[in-house]
């Protein structure tokens, strides 16, 4: 199993997907919130990139969760928070979702042999499942409006070293050698470590600095949300 990790969308045409392992990431927040809902209840999460598309599918009974530039898009039910999804009232429904950077990476990874969603708070899960599937894997890096950006890259330098020290994986990626190295850097802190990262000054300014914590919690859940002709699933006895 060899590692690539491509740091930002406007770098993935140049990482061939097809019978491959995409985990995608979205660290801040969509990722996170993907797993939240699972773990809350949500029956599947349909990924679209625009809203319009979103209405339309709200209009015909969906839940919609939305959010530009880290801002909950008012005429829809959820925002991007992993908050939202924390009540009774998403037990059995179906969601759209679109967001800034993280629904984006599901549509570009369609195609590859599995795309799994991966956060901090599905970490283990994540490393354990991949490893089991016998691919090739690329970390999606989400990033922001196609920029780089660091908490994603922590995130696959987490999963990287994960999956090399626990699952034998290797690499010969420029890219995923140094988010392993910027993830050893941080790894004693890293809340501390991204304070002075652009969405985390953008999501503080907007009043979520409790999703910031939780973002970065490990392994909280057990939970593998997978891409499967264009819906999300959680998979079952994992």
């Amino acid at each position: 199993m060899n590692i690539q990790t491509c740091l930002s969308p406007a770098l993935f045409n140049l990482y061939p997907h097809q019978g491959k392992t995409v985990v995608i990431i979205d660290i801040l927040r969509a990722t996170s919130a993907i797993c939240s809902a699972f773990e809350h209840g949500i029956n599947k999460i349909i990924p679209v990139m625009t809203i319009e598309e979103a209405e339309a599918m709200q209009a015909k009974g969906y839940l919609a969760g939305g959010e530009r530039d880290g801002v909950k898009l008012p005429q829809f039910d959820y925002g991007n928070s992993p908050y939202d999804f924390m009540t009774e009232n998403t037990v059995g429904k179906d969601l759209v979702l679109t967001t800034t950077n993280g629904t984006k990476a599901c549509k570009m990874a369609e195609g590859a042999a599995n795309v799994v969603i991966g956060s901090f708070i599905n970490m283990a899960a994540v490393a354990k499942y991949v490893s089991g599937l016998d691919n090739d894997v690329i970390l999606f890096c989400s990033g922001w409006k196609d920029k780089f950006n660091i908490e994603d890259t922590l995130f696959a330098g987490a999963l990287a070293e994960a999956l090399m020290l626990q699952y034998r994986a290797t690499t010969d990626c420029d890219s995923t050698q140094a988010a392993k190295y910027l993830y050893n850097e941080a790894n004693s802190n890293i809340i501390q470590f991204i304070e002075k990262s652009s969405h985390r000054i953008r999501l503080r300014k907007l009043e979520l600095e409790r999703d910031i914590n939780y973002c970065f919690m490990l392994n909280q859940s057990q939970t593998i949300p997978v891409l499967v002709n264009g819906e999300i699933i959680k998979l079952q006895n994992n």
